[in-house]
């Protein structure tokens, strides 16, 4: 075939010395027929034809938003052709151009199939407008079956674009299917979930990717009249929370007799107690089980106990495919998170929240916070620990102001949403940075979502748990079944919040309009005379990040007005009652009563508080055999159990330094466990 693309293109140009591209694939399935075959041939031609265009400019220097643009513009190319030669491919798929040696490497996949079966790339104008460039891996899997109308159960981590697995498939076949456009008609397809909130941002999504579909969003809290007056004109997708879905059958306004295509979103909790009874009741006026015609069924969630596939198998078909990303790897949660876990009595948690979203976020970040209940959502959305601005979400709300709250987070109008687990699954909010929970939910399938609402589509983020020393069996549990590893620190220290809050202060004095400082210059010059630059302007920021009263805490136990001090020993101890000795010995009794919560760390260490820190630098001197040092950050404690010590006394003072009668710490017959139940 000759060589004449119909398309002029764009000027590009490469640095490196590029020679060659790998990566490229194609998958084919056509009909053996000589015309067809031609227009496979034609497609094959002028796409290497383009790619040996671009690899043979080398001059200058290679801009990747150029490159990318040069493929974009390859992907019109080549969807302008098929249509025009097989109107038949399923999608295209480039991964960002990478340079590796001196070679630029293009990834190119279009799978062709039947020429009269199957429809347009999907991968069209209003992706690219929304910034999709490429598709995730559970997308790419689960188009064809989708597609197909095959029976899916896929699960895949949050934050991998479960949303479009099955909204692009679905959406395709519609709009290329003849659609009625009569007034009144059923819906075809169904997407059930669990919360309000996701209902709302699922059917947002099927709008901005669809044209000429008829999308409705029924929920409780909102009216009905505007529900009705979309049943009167005819729908096409519902999206919808299982109760308000079940008042409109039991009304006599909707019919589900039609539909083709049902949407289990977060399906283990669909098919939990509580939704079990309301799906079952819905999906029964379009199931039979001696009737193969029943609807295409999909679920998908980021969660699929065993028992939710044994449930499943009533609403689907023989041979369903099972789509699984996560399998049999040990990490369940999104790999893009850290898990970092703070030991805190729960009277200090509110104070210790807001310092934690200070250092790990900071001013201008976005933090989402779960509490178990309501009422904890609520006074800790207003307590003033929290500097940023802070709402609460959580089921007694009204439905208005949780959609107002929803998108003033999303905005930006605030940075930090205190919620229930109404916010906890399949709620996509951009940039959060930090996830925090109150306390270890009662189940890991909570802590992975919750954890979820962080680090997604790729970005990184950190999620912080709260416990209770009495609570560290939970955690464990969490460890072991999520296939993550908490690791363990302090609370942020007198230190990393000023660090923090410094930066803060100064972004906030890049805000400030150039004709306000005008006003304050008099002031400033006269500051500056009076104190210096350095003491006034260190002053001001120290004022303004409101930073000038800050409490130290235990980095044991979070308690305040204490500080954590290591004392190091040459030689490795067998026993707390040791490093008592030495103690009372250097430091006198008065000293030694003010210390607590002595317990081992991994090494020849021991860790104390004491709220007589100065006092003590006074008095302690380090010898050979003893170090006392300052502890800035939380260090690895010993395992319950270790080396073979006897933690059943190493937890108060015993071994013969303290008789049984107990003290302010306890005697020798507490035990590890009680030393640190609070």
């Amino acid at each position: 075939l000759p060589v004449s693309p119909r398309f002029p293109l764009p000027e590009i140009t490469v640095k490196a010395d590029v020679d060659q591209c790998r990566g490229y694939t194609i998958k084919k399935r056509l009909k053996k027929k000589k015309k067809k075959k031609k227009g496979w041939c034609h497609l094959q031609y002028q796409f290497q034809y383009k790619a040996n265009v671009l690899l043979s400019q080398r001059k200058a220097d290679l801009h990747a938003d150029v490159v990318s643009r040069y493929l974009v513009f390859v992907v019109y190319s080549i969807e302008y052709r098929l249509k025009r030669i097989c109107k038949s491919f399923r999608f295209v798929h480039f991964t960002p151009p990478q340079i590796f040696g001196g070679v630029l490497i293009v990834s190119f996949e279009a799978v062709l199939f039947n020429i009269s079966a199957f429809p347009a790339i999907p991968l069209s104008m209003t992706f690219l407008a929304r910034g999709v460039s490429y598709l995730f891996d559970i997308q790419v899997k689960t188009f064809n079956p989708v597609y197909d109308e095959e029976d899916v159960i896929a699960q895949a981590r949050t934050g991998t674009g479960k949303t479009f697995s099955f909204a692009i498939p679905l959406v395709e076949k519609l709009q290329n299917d003849s659609l009625e456009l009569t007034r009144g008609r059923a819906p075809k397809v169904l997407v059930l979930a669990p919360t309000r909130e996701l209902a709302i941002q699922v059917a947002k999504d099927f709008k901005d990717i669809s044209k000429r579909v008829a999308i409705a969003c029924f929920y409780g809290g909102s009216s009905y009249n505007p529900q009705i007056d979309a049943i009167r004109n005819g729908i096409d997708i519902l999206v919808g929370t299982p109760g308000r879905v079940k008042d409109h059958i039991q009304n006599h306004k909707l019919d589900l007799t039609k539909l083709k295509h049902v949407v289990l979103d977060e399906v283990d909790q669909m098919l939990d107690m509580g939704f079990a009874e309301q799906v079952e009741e819905i999906l029964a006026l379009s199931y039979n089980r001696v009737n193969e015609n029943n609807p295409q069924t999909l679920l998908f969630s980021a969660t699929c106990p065993p028992w939710v596939y044994e449930v499943a198998k009533k609403y689907m078909r023989p041979g369903c495919k099972h789509i699984d990303l996560i399998g049999k790897k040990t990490q369940k949660a999104a790999t893009t998170v850290e898990h970092l876990a703070i030991a805190c009595h729960w009277s200090q948690r509110a104070a210790v929240i807001g310092d934690v979203i200070q250092v790990y976020s900071g001013s201008h970040g976005r933090t989402i916070v779960f509490c178990e209940t309501k009422k904890e959502a609520n006074e800790l959305s207003l307590n003033a620990s929290i500097k940023q601005s802070a709402q609460s979400l959580h089921g007694d709300i009204p439905q208005k102001q949780r959609e107002l709250t929803l998108k003033g987070f999303r905005n930006g109008s605030f940075e930090v949403l205190v919620a229930t687990n109404v916010a906890a699954r399949g709620l996509d909010i951009p940039e959060v940075d930090l996830v925090v929970q109150s306390a270890p939910p009662k189940d890991v399938e909570s802590y992975i979502h919750r954890s979820g609402r962080t680090g997604r589509a790729g970005r990184t983020g950190v999620c912080i748990c709260f416990y209770q020393r009495k609570e560290e069996d939970q955690l464990r549990y969490v460890e072991n079944k999520a296939g993550i590893t908490f690791r363990r620190v302090g609370v942020p220290t007198a230190n990393d919040i000023i660090k923090s809050s410094s930066k803060d202060a100064v972004r906030f004095l890049d805000s400030v309009p150039v004709t306000a400082i005008g006003y304050f210059r008099e002031s400033a010059e006269k500051l500056i005379e009076e104190r210096g630059a350095v003491e006034a302007l260190a002053a001001a920021l120290a004022h303004i990040s409101g930073a000038t009263n800050l409490e130290q805490r235990s980095l044991l136990n979070s308690d305040a007005g204490y500080i954590t001090m290591q004392l190091v020993c040459s030689q490795e101890m067998h026993n707390m009652g040791y490093a008592w000795k030495t103690i009372k010995e250097q430091l006198g009794e008065k000293i030694e009563n003010n210390i607590y919560r002595m317990t081992f760390l991994k090494g020849k260490t021991v860790c104390t508080n004491t709220n007589l820190f100065y006092l003590i630098l006074e008095n302690w001197k380090d010898g050979r055999r003893w170090q006392l040092t300052l502890a800035t950050e939380l260090p690895e404690l010993e395992e319950k159990g270790g080396r073979g010590r006897n933690f059943g006394r190493n937890g108060g003072r015993g071994n013969g330094f303290r008789n049984n009668s107990g003290n302010n710490r306890g005697g020798n017959k507490r035990s590890f466990n009680q030393a640190f139940d609070f």
